[in-house]
C-alpha cells in the first residue's frame, strides 16, 4: 500500500501518552500472545503439524483470503476528496491482493486436497466474524481506523508467514512450490507494512483518528486469531 504522505490531510497528534506506534506494538504483542494459544500453532511449534493440519489451514484461510480484495474495494469506495491518497493507496492494495487466494488454492492442491471441495467450502466462525467485521467497517464513511486491520493482516504476512513456511517444511518436507503463498507474503506484507508504519508515524493522524486505527487492530487481532483456533467449526 504505497501512499505520498505529503499530500495527507494535516493532524495534529497526540502530545502526551504512548504514541501510536507503541499502542500498536502493545497490541501486537497481545495478539502473539493469543497465536502463541492457537492449537495448530503450537503443534506447528512443537513439530507434531501434520499434513492434514497444513491442509485444514489453507482451506480456512482460502474462504477468508477471497474476501479480501472486495473489503478494501469497498473501503476505498468510501473515502473522501480530503482523503484522496488513501483512497488511491486502497484501490491499488486491492489490485495487488485479489489474486491472493488463487495461491492457496494451488499451494492445497500440491499438496493432495480437492480443488473442488476447496471452492465448495465455508467460512469458519472466525472467518465468518473476520469478514463481517472488514465489511462492515469498510462501509463506513472515511475508514481510517482500517489502517488498524492492515497493521494486523500484514504485520502477520511479512513477520511470521516465511517463519510458518519454513516450519511446515522443516517438519512435512514439504517443497517451495507448496508453500507459496505463505513465502509470498513475507517479501508482498513486508513492502506494505513498511509504508503503514510511515503513515503510523508520520504525526498525521489525530487522536480519534489513532483511537480508531488502535481500536480496530484490537478486534483484528482478537478476530484473526478466532479464526485459526476454529478451523473445524
Amino acid at each position: 500500500m504505497t501512499i505520498d504522505t505529503q499530500t495527507l490531510p494535516d493532524a495534529a497528534s497526540a502530545s502526551e501518552g504512548p504514541t501510536l506506534t507503541e499502542r500498536l506494538d502493545d497490541v501486537w504483542g497481545e495478539f502473539e500472545e493469543r497465536l502463541a494459544r492457537v492449537p495448530v500453532l503450537q503443534r506447528l511449534a512443537e513439530g507434531t503439524v501434520t499434513i492434514d493440519d497444513y491442509r485444514r489451514l489453507l482451506f480456512n484461510l482460502r474462504q477468508q483470503v477471497v474476501d479480501g480484495s472486495p473489503w478494501i474495494s469497498r473501503a476505498a469506495s468510501r473515502f473522501d476528496i480530503d482523503h484522496f491518497e488513501l483512497r488511491s493507496a486502497a484501490i491499488h492494495h486491492a489490485e495487488e491482493e485479489h489474486r491472493d487466494f488463487l495461491m492457496i488454492e494451488r499451494d492445497y492442491v500440491a499438496v493432495g486436497g480437492s480443488l473442488d471441495e476447496l471452492r465448495a467450502g465455508r467460512k469458519n466462525l472466525g472467518s465468518e466474524a473476520l469478514s463481517g467485521y472488514m465489511f462492515h467497517y469498510a462501509d463506513r464513511p472515511n475508514p481510517v481506523g482500517l489502517l488498524g486491520a492492515m497493521f494486523i493482516i500484514e504485520g502477520l504476512g511479512a513477520r511470521r508467514a516465511a517463519e510458518w513456511a519454513a516450519r511446515f517444511q522443516d517438519v512435512l518436507g514439504l517443497a517451495d512450490s507448496q508453500v507459496r503463498f505463505m513465502t509470498y507474503h513475507q517479501d508482498a506484507d513486508a513492502e506494505h507494512t513498511g509504508d503503514l508504519e510511515a503513515i503510523l508515524a508520520s504525526g498525521m493522524i489525530d487522536a480519534d483518528g489513532a483511537d480508531e486505527i488502535v481500536r480496530c487492530a484490537q478486534v483484528v487481532g482478537r478476530l484473526y486469531a478466532l479464526q485459526l483456533e476454529e478451523l473445524d467449526r
